[in-house]
C-alpha cells in the first residue's frame, strides 16, 4: 500500500485515540468509568449507538453481502423503528430511572439473583462471541494487505484496542464512536462517487444490470420461515431482535444509561430509528456498485489472497487453465453487459439481457470450480464474500481514498470492539464479581478488576475472531450469534414488565426458551431471525403459566 495511504491511516487512528482519552473525565470512579456520570448528550449517545452497529463488520461483511446477494439484507432492519418506539415507553425509562449500571441488575430487583446471573451469563457468552466476529473483519483487511496469517492480523488490532478500552472508559468509547460514524459515512459516499465516475455505463444501465441479477430485489413478501431475509422476518423477527439488542444488550443499554435524562436517552434511540435503514441501504448499494463495476473490470477469480496463493502453489497448471477459461468467459460477459446498456427497444433489450444472464451463469460456474479447488487445497471454506471489498479497495480505489477506507475499517473496529469489551467488563464486575465475590470494596479495586476483565475478554475475542472469519458473511454471523440468545433474554425483560410474573417462572422460562431455540437452531432449517420470536414467546408463555401456578399455590 502506498505510503500516503499509511499516513492517512496512522494520523486518523492517533487522533481518535488521543482525543477520545482527552475527553474522558472522572474515570477514577465507577460512575464515571461505567456510566460517564450520566453526562452524555443525546447526539453523542445516538451516534455512539449507531456507530457500534456500523462497525468493521458492516464495512466489509455488509458490502460483501450487497455484492453477492443484493439489497435483501436491508429487510433485517424493517422492525427497527417500531422497536425504538416501544423501548422509548417501556425499558428505557425503566432502566434509566432505576439507578443501575447494567440491565441485569434490574432483574434482581424485579425477580431474584439467579435470574439476574443467568441472564447476565447468556449476555457475556453471546456478546463475547460477537465481539470476536467484529474483530475478525479488520483482521481480514490486514491479512489481505500484509499477506500475514489472520491470527497475527487479529492480534495487531486486538492488543491496542484492549489497552485503549482499559484506559478510557465509556466516555472515551462514546466520543471515538462519534468520529467513527462521521468517517464511515464519508468513506462510503466517496466510494459510491468513485464507482459512479469510473463505471463505463450510465447509472441507469448499471441499475438495470444489477436488477437483472436480482441485486436490487429489496422486498420479499413470501411467508417462509426457512427463508432468511423476507419482509415478514424483518418486521416480526427483526423487531424482536432489535428490541432485545437495544433494550437488553448491555453494549447498547450502557450508552443510554450514560445519557443526561430519560428524554435524551429516548432521543438518542430515535436517531437510529430514523437513519439506520437509509445508512444500511447505502452500505449495501456500495456492494451492488462493486458487483456492477466488476462486470466491466475483471476481478480476481478468488478474492481470498491466501487461498489463491495456496492454489497457485499446489495446482498451478490446473488453476492457470481455469484462469484462462475465466478470462474468456469474462470477455463474453463484458460484451453482453455492454449490449444490455446499448439496447434500444424492449425486444432487443430482453434478448441482450438473456445473453448476459447466460454469461453470468458461466462465470459463476467457473468461480464455483475455483472455490471447490481452494477448499480441496486448504481444507477450509474460502468465504470469498469477506474479501470482495478489501480487494476492491486495494486494487481499484484512487490514492488516498484507499487509506481513508482502511482507516475507517480499523477505527470502526476499534470503536466497536472497545464498546463491546467495556460492556463485557461492566457486566463481569457488577453482575458477578461485586455481586458474588466482593460485595464491599473501593472504586479503585473494582476498576482494577474491570481492567483485568477487559484484558481477558479481549483474549477470548481474539480466539473467536480467528474462527469466525471462516463461517461466512461476517455480518450474518454476528446476527446469527445474537439471535441464538436475544429472544430468550428479551422474554425475561418482557416478563419483568408484567406485574403477575414471578421469579421462578422467569428463571425456568429462560432455561426452556434457550432449550427450544437450541433445538430449532441445530435440528431445523428455520431462519435465524425467527429464533428471536420463538425464544421470547416461549419464555413469556412458560413464565406466565408457572407464575400463575405459584400464585395459586401461595393462595391455597
Amino acid at each position: 500500500m502506498h505510503w500516503i495511504n499509511w499516513v492517512i491511516v496512522v494520523a486518523y487512528l492517533t487522533y481518535v485515540v488521543v482525543d477520545g482519552i482527552r475527553k474522558s473525565k472522572d474515570t477514577d470512579t465507577i460512575a464515571g468509568y461505567f456510566a460517564a456520570n450520566k453526562s452524555l448528550s443525546w447526539w453523542v449517545v445516538g451516534l455512539s449507538v449507531m456507530a457500534t452497529q456500523l462497525s468493521a463488520v458492516t464495512m466489509i461483511g455488509t458490502t460483501g453481502q450487497g455484492a453477492t446477494d443484493g439489497l435483501r439484507f436491508v429487510q433485517l432492519y424493517f422492525g427497527l423503528p417500531l422497536a425504538m418506539v416501544i423501548l422509548g415507553v417501556t425499558l428505557v425509562p425503566l432502566l434509566h430511572g432505576s439507578g443501575v449500571y447494567t440491565a441485569y441488575e434490574y432483574l434482581e430487583q424485579r425477580f431474584d439473583a439467579k435470574t439476574r446471573s443467568f441472564t447476565a451469563f447468556l449476555f457475556l457468552l453471546s456478546r463475547g462471541m460477537s465481539v470476536g466476529t467484529i474483530m475478525a473483519a479488520p483482521g481480514v483487511v490486514l491479512s489481505a494487505i500484509f499477506g500475514i496469517p489472520l491470527v497475527w492480523a487479529v492480534v495487531l488490532i486486538g492488543v491496542p484496542t484492549v489497552m485503549y478500552t482499559m484506559i478510557g472508559g465509556v466516555q472515551a468509547v462514546a466520543w471515538a464512536d462519534v468520529k467513527q460514524m462521521v468517517l464511515i459515512v464519508v468513506a462510503l459516499v466517496a466510494i459510491m462517487i468513485v464507482l459512479l465516475v469510473q463505471m463505463p455505463v450510465h447509472p441507469h444501465d448499471a441499475l438495470q444490470i444489477a436488477g437483472a441479477t436480482g441485486r436490487l430485489k429489496t422486498f420479499d413478501f413470501g411467508f417462509d420461515i426457512n427463508e432468511q431475509y423476507t419482509f415478514w422476518s424483518g418486521v416480526l423477527g427483526g423487531t424482536f431482535l432489535m428490541l432485545s439488542y437495544f433494550g437488553t444488550d448491555q453494549s447498547q443499554v450502557q450508552r443510554y444509561l450514560a445519557a443526561r435524562s430519560i428524554e435524551e436517552a429516548n432521543t438518542s434511540l430515535l436517531v437510529s430509528a430514523y437513519w439506520k435503514i437509509p445508512l444500511q441501504a447505502l452500505v449495501l448499494f456500495v456492494g451492488v456498485g462493486v458487483f456492477v463495476y466488476y462486470q466491466f473490470v475483471q476481478p480476481p477469480l478468488l478474492y481470498n489472497p491466501a487461498h489463491e496463493e495456496a492454489v497457485v502453489a499446489e495446482r498451478g497448471a490446473a488453476y492457470d487453465a481455469l484462469q484462462a477459461e475465466y478470462a474468456s468467459a469474462f470477455t463474453l460477459r463484458e460484451s453482453a453487459a455492454l449490449e444490455v446498456a446499448a439496447a434500444g427497444d424492449d425486444a432487443t433489450a430482453d434478448a441482450a439481457m438473456q445473453i448476459f444472464l447466460d454469461r453470468e451463469a458461466d462465470i459463476q460456474t467457473i468461480r464455483g470450480n475455483a472455490l471447490t479447488m481452494a477448499e480441496d487445497v486448504t481444507g477450509e471454506a474460502s468465504r470469498d464474500v469477506n474479501y470482495i471489498i478489501p480487494r476492491f479497495v486495494l486494487n481499484e480505489l484512487p490514492l488516498g481514498l484507499a487509506g481513508l477506507f482502511i482507516a475507517g475499517v480499523i477505527a470502526a473496529a476499534m470503536s466497536s470492539i472497545s464498546s463491546e469489551l467495556n460492556s463485557l467488563a461492566t457486566t463481569s464486575v457488577i453482575d458477578f464479581y461485586r455481586r458474588w465475590v466482593r460485595p464491599e470494596a473501593t472504586d479503585a479495586h473494582y476498576l482494577a478488576i474491570s481492567k483485568g476483565a477487559t484484558a481477558l475478554w479481549g483474549l477470548f475475542a481474539c480466539v473467536v475472531a480467528t474462527y469466525a472469519a471462516t463461517l461466512g458473511s461476517l455480518i450474518e454471523v454476528v446476527n446469527r450469534f445474537g439471535s441464538f440468545f436475544y429472544g430468550s433474554i428479551l422474554g425475561v425483560f418482557l416478563l419483568a414488565m408484567i406485574p403477575r410474573a414471578r421469579a421462578n417462572g422467569a428463571f425456568v422460562g429462560l432455561i426452556l426458551g434457550m432449550t427450544v431455540v437450541g433445538f430449532v437452531n441445530f435440528r431445523t432449517d428455520v431462519a435465524f431471525l425467527w429464533q428471536n420470536v420463538i425464544g421470547a414467546v416461549v419464555v413469556v408463555v412458560v413464565g406466565l403459566v408457572l407464575s400463575a401456578g405459584d400464585r395459586e399455590a401461595a393462595s391455597s
